[in-house]
């Protein structure tokens, strides 16, 4: 939708506007809010993080992110227009997990992700979410990141039911890359409707299951679904869900 229509658009009163479908805020919508940012620690092998704006020149309690354990995750929160660095610091020892440039803007929601590089190190990754979702839309706004390096490249399908066929199916999202996500940052999230699915993640290009679980969900939500290695799992594989609203990343059951 483009900003002229849009900016039109925000002329309409709110209660015609939201009949179109809620759950979202409407400046969202409209490209007209402020940029916001959320953290999510997702590395099994990090500990406890905090998170700095400009390195550390503003003050770590305007992040929301201080002194936060593996699948921490906080909720979007409003940041300025000024483009800054974002570090990630252990909270012992004060070692530099990962620093990203963000240039916000506005209407756009940003995810840093704290995830692990390897089996002893860690990394960041920053997910921009333009957020253009119309203004009649109830669906839910879902997204992968790949933060198993033990997975290379990995496919993820969302059906209904208990094991479905898959052998002639197309991934819902495909082949997502280690540190990565799908669909990949600077293009929208992915929209489905909500429901209870069955979520299998696969080596990409392959029927080959990593990982199996349940996910129920409703409309006009915001998902982020994680990868993550675990050595105990089968596949080598875990999985864990952010729904926007929720103060952690939870695990998600194994189906």
């Amino acid at each position: 939708m483009n900003t002229g229509f849009k900016l039109a658009l925000a002329a309409v009163p709110l209660a015609l506007v939201a009949a179109c479908g809620g759950g979202d805020d409407l400046a969202d919508r409209l490209d007209l809010a402020n940029p916001t940012v959320r953290f999510v620690h997702a590395s099994p092998l990090a500990p406890n993080v905090s998170l700095y704006r400009n390195q550390g020149t503003t003050s770590v309690a305007q992040t929301q992110a201080t002194n936060v354990a593996y699948k921490s995750a906080t909720n979007y929160y409003d940041i300025d227009l000024s483009a800054a660095d974002w570090v990630v610091k252990t909270t012992v020892g004060d070692v530099t997990v990962g620093s990203e440039n963000i240039d916000p803007k506005r209407g756009n929601k940003y995810t840093i992700v704290a995830l692990p590089a390897s089996s002893t190190t860690n990394a960041l990754y920053v997910i921009n979410d333009p957020y253009n979702k119309p203004l009649s839309s109830t669906s839910t706004k879902l997204r992968v990141m790949n933060a198993s390096f033990n997975a290379a490249n990995i496919d993820v399908y969302m059906t209904t039911g208990v094991n479905a066929d898959i052998s002639t199916a197309m991934p819902l999202i495909p082949a997502t890359a280690y540190k990565t996500s799908g669909p990949a940052s600077g293009n929208d999230s992915q929209d489905i409707p909500g429901g209870t699915y069955q979520i299998r993640v696969t080596a990409a290009g392959t029927k080959t299951v990593l990982f199996s679980g349940q996910l129920t969900f409703g409309n006009n939500q915001d998902l982020l679904i994680l990868t993550v290695p675990d050595a105990a799992a089968t596949g080598g594989v875990s999985a864990l869900v952010k729904v926007e609203g929720t103060a952690e990343a939870t695990s998600i059951p194994v189906l």
